[in-house]
């Protein structure tokens, strides 16, 4: 099993969201994050499950981590409850973690055994939505994880206003095949030409 965290934070303040609005605009960043999920398992809390378009997002597995066993989703058959971490132990394949904060922190800080492979950090260096009103919400505890834990293996690709790196666990294998996807996903490529730094 590999796990691949794919987050945007807002510089300085790691804000990912207030309230429950993402509090910035940038199609692109949306655009690289279904390249880089497309055919893939995603992992998303139930608040960044119901901010999908119409609950869902085409050609993907989608696991909601909920503590409600009961919780409904829109597609039973490519969409999942998960009510305990643990279920994905033994999991074939590779894990997207889609967000939100709390599913961030538990992969990334609680949960040693499930500490993801790879993390694509995306940093929006704009302005926060200056009209949305709500709690800041921020992954601060992530990305001090990110910054002990790991090592960045990318250059920066710089795209509307957002800079984007890869980083990689210390001292892990990782699949390479997985590290090609990701960075030819960033840098919109073919599947054959991207290479690890």
């Amino acid at each position: 099993m590999t796990i691949v965290a794919v987050w945007c934070r807002h510089k300085d303040d790691n804000i990912i969201g207030i309230g429950p609005h993402i509090p910035w605009r940038v199609s692109s960043d949306f655009k690289r994050f279904r390249r880089l999920t497309e055919g893939q398992n995603l992992i998303a809390g139930e608040k960044t499950y119901e901010s999908f378009p119409n609950r869902t997002l085409p050609n993907r597995k989608i696991y909601v981590l909920s503590f409600n066993p009961k919780y409904e989703v829109s597609d039973p058959e490519n969409h999942f409850v998960v009510t305990d971490i643990n279920e994905f132990s033994g999991f074939e394949g590779v894990l997207y973690l889609a967000g939100g904060a709390s599913i961030y922190k538990t992969f990334m800080t609680d949960c040693e055994g499930f500490l993801p492979d790879i993390v694509v950090d995306s940093v929006y260096q704009g302005e926060l939505n200056p009209e949305l009103k709500g709690n800041h919400v921020d992954i601060t505890p992530c990305v001090e994880a990110m910054y002990e834990k790991y090592r960045k293996i990318s250059k920066d690709y710089e795209e509307d206003n957002v800079i984007t790196s890869v980083w990689l666990k210390k001292g892990d294998f990782i699949d390479q095949s997985v590290i090609r996807h990701i960075l030819n996903a960033i840098e919109n490529k073919g599947e054959n030409n991207a290479t690890v730094s």
